[in-house]
């Protein structure tokens, strides 16, 4: 028992060091050569894992063994028993003593020894941070707001407080905390030392502007300009600058004319030609007008277009170009180029109708003057703008004269031209000319979508709907913001019966354009086409939040709301489609019949007098006043009323029915008399329908055809075109209209629904070229919401 038990050796305690030579002799690799276990396991396959491939098939393995002879044999295990690491039934045995890295139970035949995953293939790509969304803009606000706070924090250990005041300051006026940022900046101004007192008086001027205290942003704004050196030149040009904004704003126009006039001596720019072509205008100086606008066109624009356009045929050169047509600097250019424009042209249209005695004579001297600048491509511009101011003033002809000039240009004016000529014709519905300008417009400029829209639109006008929608959407191809190309083949669609096609372009549209009522109002008539009545009425309200005064619209609601049912809410919609516009027979006619339905007799009367007034021919609105009369129980009232309609209508048979009803029942001697009128009209009646039946035997059989048509014609659901026949079916069907006024009218009410957006639900929109259309004083070009009649 003794013998496995092993007592420490004595050794000295205060050797610290003993023990560190020892070393386990299996360490001693010296020796391997030699270990005899050692160089058999080298030689042989004793100790070797076998491969991972084998497989058990039955109670011994097998493993074959390749011959000398290219034969295979199998060698079993002695015992039977599966070897370490086979595979049976697809599930790898693990090892006995070693489970190696990567190894997987559940491993597949063939699977390679990969503990490293490589064969998986690179990672993925990491996901891309969004820079827009709400928690980037918050990290980033907040990064910002702690670099400030270390800003303001290492200042203030520097003993800079005034930088500290002034990150306080700018903060306070960018959160409009306008009393705390100016105390702040005066903290700063009344410190002797600070050189740069200039600069916060300036943002303070500011501050004022904003608050609209423009006697002291004026102020603030000359003692800056005071204290800012002269040698700061650019620095004393904007503040100059903002004091003329300032007396602009407060109406001072002329002294905003000292400021800019001075501006433009020293250091002239397109912002304050133009603002000095504005106060000139406002004071009604012609001839200053003038001298402005030639400053304004004689500022340099400082853009050297030859750099961009190769001069050889050296390939690094070319590289170079190419690679600076679309730098950061080119687009600034194209930037100050388009301001320069922009300026140009509303300066242009604002002077013209003025500076002369017509503006005709104005515009001439414009075009002379841009003629002579760097700016002789506007001057095309300013002849289509002369010529839209003639359609303005209904001169078409002189309209027409100058764009047929226009012709003659290059191409792209040309193709403006023809496009504004196209829509001209077309809503004069001349279609064959609008056809022919489309043309010219489009082979000008095939990429041109107004050109392609309007000749869409002429293709339409005569009736081929698919051809129409190729050109819509080729517009739709060369300019996908095209609004007006897009609501037309939505038109095209639902003309072709496309129903599906054409909701999902108008709620495109809607995307585009969310307060658009005449896209709202079509998604809402597709819906009924569908007859899905409860969207379409969902659309029209949402019409109605846009358009609350329109009388169709509350009409047409009224009407979904009839067909549905809901009298009360079908009541409330006529009444006040009635309230905006009185004079709607259809909604008169449907107020009389619902308050005869619940028996409001006297309410009724005010109706139908109203629409007699209104359709003062028409002998069944004076028979319905005095049916309601009668049934009131006001018969003397009712007897008047019926005498005078006889005396308007002498052979109205209705009427004298009822007069001699009502004559009898009250024992009035005048009874016999209308009895013998009677007698006559109906006598006279009757030869005149033998006579119109004799004449229709021999043309019968084509009459019934085309009343079959007609009728097959009429069949749409919830079409306005039966709205008539049901509101004259309901006031057949009221109580006593058994009576013969009833049927006095030989003539339906005409109650075709006419659009209350206009006449673009029955043709598209034409669309024209659009040039000026970016400030307060531009005019649209012609055609940009032209609608056929």
């Amino acid at each position: 028992m003794m013998q496995n038990v092993h007592l420490a050796p004595e050794t000295d305690e205060d050797d610290l060091y003993s023990g560190y030579n020892d070393y386990n002799p299996i360490y001693d690799i010296e020796e391997l050569e030699n270990d005899a276990a050692f160089q058999q396991a080298v030689r042989t396959s004793h100790g070797r894992r076998p491969p991972i491939t084998a497989k058990i098939s039955s109670t011994a393995v097998t493993r074959p063994i390749a011959t000398g002879y290219g034969s295979k044999t199998s060698l079993a295990s002695s015992i039977g028993r599966p070897m370490t690491g086979a595979i049976q039934d697809g599930v790898t045995r693990p090892m006995t003593a070693v489970r190696a890295a990567g190894f997987t139970k559940a491993a597949l035949r063939g699977s390679a020894f990969d503990p490293l995953g490589q064969s998986r293939g690179p990672a993925p790509p990491l996901e891309a941070k969004k820079k827009d969304s709400p928690e980037e803009k918050i990290k980033q606000l907040e990064k910002e707001v702690n670099e400030l706070v270390e800003e303001s924090c290492i200042a203030s250990s520097c003993g800079d407080l005034k930088l500290v005041l002034f990150n306080l300051a700018s903060q306070y006026s960018v959160n409009e905390m306008y009393a705390e940022a100016l105390n702040t900046y005066q903290v700063i101004v009344k410190n002797k030392m600070f050189s740069n007192a200039g600069i916060l008086k300036m943002n303070m001027g500011n501050i004022y502007l904003k608050q609209r205290n423009y006697s002291k942003a004026i102020k603030f704004y000359r003692m800056a300009l005071d204290q800012v050196p002269s040698v700061n030149k650019q620095m004393r040009i904007k503040i100059m600058q903002n004091i003329g904004v300032t007396f602009i704003q407060a109406g001072q126009y002329s002294d905003a004319i000292n400021s800019y006039e001075h501006i433009m001596s020293m250091a002239p720019n397109l912002k304050a030609g133009y603002n000095l072509t504005i106060c000139y205008f406002a004071v009604g100086d012609r001839e200053k007008m003038k001298k402005a606008f030639q400053k304004l066109i004689a500022v340099p624009l400082e853009i050297d277009e030859d750099k961009y356009i190769s001069p050889s045929d050296d390939p690094h050169t070319n590289l170079v170009t190419e690679a600076i047509k679309n730098d950061h600097l080119r687009q600034m250019e194209r930037e100050r180029k388009a301001m320069a424009e922009k300026y140009i042209m509303t300066s242009a249209k604002l002077i013209a109708p003025v500076i002369e005695t017509s503006f005709a004579a104005g515009y001439d001297w414009c075009v002379e003057v841009v003629k002579a600048s760097q700016y002789v491509e506007l001057a095309n511009d300013l002849e289509i703008n002369k010529a839209v101011t003639y359609l303005r003033q209904k001169d078409y002809n002189q309209a027409v004269e100058i764009l047929k000039m226009l012709e003659k240009k290059d191409s792209r004016v040309k193709s403006a031209a023809a496009t504004n000529l196209s829509a001209l014709y077309y809503m004069g519905k001349d279609f064959a000319q609008a056809s022919s300008y489309a043309d010219i417009a489009v082979n000008s400029d095939r990429y041109n979508p107004a050109a392609l829209t309007n000749k869409g639109n002429t293709v339409f006008a005569n009736g081929d709907y698919e051809k129409a929608a190729e050109f819509y959407k080729e517009a739709l191809r060369n300019d996908s913001s095209c609004t007006e190309a897009l609501y037309n083949i939505g038109l095209t669609y639902e003309k072709l019966n496309r129903l599906d096609e054409a909701l999902d372009c108008f709620l495109k549209l809607h995307a585009i354009l969310r307060n658009s009522a005449e896209v709202l109002y079509q998604i809402a008539s597709i819906y009924e086409l569908m007859e899905n009545p409860s969207q379409a009425i969902e659309w029209l309200m949402q019409v109605v939040s846009v358009v609350p005064t329109d009388p169709q619209v509350l009409s047409k609601l009224g009407e979904l709301y009839d067909h549905e049912g809901d009298k009360s809410q079908a009541f409330q919609y006529y009444y006040e489609s009635y309230r905006y516009f009185p004079c709607n027979i259809e909604v008169i006619e449907w107020l009389g019949a619902y308050y005869i339905d619940t028996q409001f007799w006297e309410k009724a009367i005010q109706y139908f007098e109203r629409a007699s007034l209104i359709q003062p021919t028409q002998v069944k609105w004076q028979l319905m006043v005095a049916s309601c009369f009668r049934r009131s129980g006001n018969y003397q009232k009712a007897l008047d009323t019926y005498k005078d309609t006889h005396r308007k209508f002498p052979e109205n048979v209705e009427c004298l029915r009822f007069l001699v009803r009502l004559c009898t029942d009250l024992g009035l001697k005048d009874a016999q008399e209308y009895a013998r009128k009677l007698k006559r009209l109906e006598k006279m009646k009757e030869i005149r329908e033998q006579r119109i039946k004799s004449g229709r035997d021999g043309s019968g059989g084509s009459r019934g055809k085309r009343e079959g048509s007609a009728s097959g014609d009429s069949g749409q659901n919830y079409s306005a075109s039966s709205k008539g026949e049901r509101l004259s079916a309901r006031l057949r069907a009221l109580p006593g209209t058994n009576e013969p006024y009833e049927s006095s009218s030989n003539k339906e009410i005409d109650a075709s629904y006419v659009d209350p957006l206009g006449p673009q639900i029955e043709r598209p929109k034409t669309a024209a070229k659009k040039r000026i259309d970016e400030d307060d004083f531009a005019d649209e070009e012609l055609g940009d919401d032209l609608l056929p009649e």
